[in-house]
């Protein structure tokens, strides 16, 4: 039989396209299925950490290491979260860890986008080796260059004030400032032409063109710098050293004694202190997709 004949009786069997769509449909349905239960498992075991936490935070102190383990609470001791944020003078440093927050992500919006725009659209001698040298800082570890640091804030008489951790954001950051290039340089630059044949300057054409096109990469900058400054717990750690200049994260170290550690507390106040870092990711999740895929495009 030819091809053409068998072609033919393909097309004249009743029923045989229907039946194979049919299947088809069947074995799609079948392979979205697996994928949920996969992806599914996997939410669960990613969530295992902030579940146990909740469980842990509405518990009472006899239960938390009973053994053999105890996985529902039974009371549920709701006060455990009033009591926790009671103890560790919440407001207080809830106040402090916001001034502290808020100054340094409008340094490092300011500082890194200003920096990021010279090297993404000014041409300038020695543009690239400088660079290269921004790159080559954030191969530097952190702790390298913390004792010179504490020196010269300790020269300053910076010690216990908030400037330490607030200065530094607005001199640049070298990853916000790599960031921002490869964005910048994703954008057309027939818009500064058509802008400066317009009489506009650098300033205005970085202040009125490109920040208003830049906001899903502007969110990343906010998300990261928010979750880096709200949970750094060594930087507050070195500089302040009175109670009343203490942050969040210096205070859930209040619950872990030398000999005994009040976990349900202890879990209350971090699931306390976690949820402005889930609702601000929660919120900004689409800004902050959009501005990582995209600055990945050039460059």
């Amino acid at each position: 039989m030819s091809r053409t004949d068998t072609l033919r009786s393909q097309v004249m069997t009743p029923g045989s396209g229907k039946r194979g769509a049919l299947a088809a449909g069947q074995i799609r349905l079948i392979n979205h299925g697996l994928l949920f239960i996969v992806l599914a498992v996997g939410a669960f075991f990613f969530a295992l950490p902030f579940l146990w936490m909740a469980r842990t935070s509405l518990m009472e102190t006899a239960q938390v290491q009973k053994v053999p383990l105890v996985w529902i609470p039974s009371p549920v001791r709701l006060t455990n979260f009033s009591e926790a944020l009671g103890f560790m003078h919440f407001m207080a440093l809830l106040k402090n860890t916001l001034i502290i927050t808020c100054l340094v992500i409008t340094g490092q919006i300011l500082s890194c986008s200003l920096v990021a725009f010279g090297f993404a659209r000014l041409k300038f001698p020695g543009r690239e080796a400088l660079f290269l040298v921004l790159l080559s800082s954030m191969m530097l570890p952190a702790m390298v260059t913390e004792i010179p640091r504490f020196i010269l804030f300790r020269y300053l008489g910076w010690i216990d004030t908030f400037y330490p951790l607030i200065v530094p954001a607005f001199f640049g950051g070298p990853f916000f400032i790599f960031l921002l290039r490869q964005f910048f340089k994703g954008i057309p630059f027939d818009l500064d032409e058509a802008a400066r044949i317009d009489g506009c300057s650098s300033l205005r054409i970085f202040w009125q063109i490109l920040l208003p096109l830049s906001k899903p990469v502007l969110a990343v900058v906010v998300i990261f710098g928010f979750i880096w400054t709200w949970n750094d717990f060594w930087g507050p750690l070195v500089y302040l050293r009175s109670a009343d200049n203490k942050t969040l994260a210096l205070g859930l170290q209040m619950f872990q004694g030398v000999y005994q550690t009040d976990y349900n507390y202890l879990m209350a106040a971090s699931l306390v202190v976690l949820l402005p870092v889930l609702a601000i990711y929660v919120f900004c999740q689409r800004y902050f997709t959009q501005g990582i895929v995209m600055s990945g495009l050039k460059g």
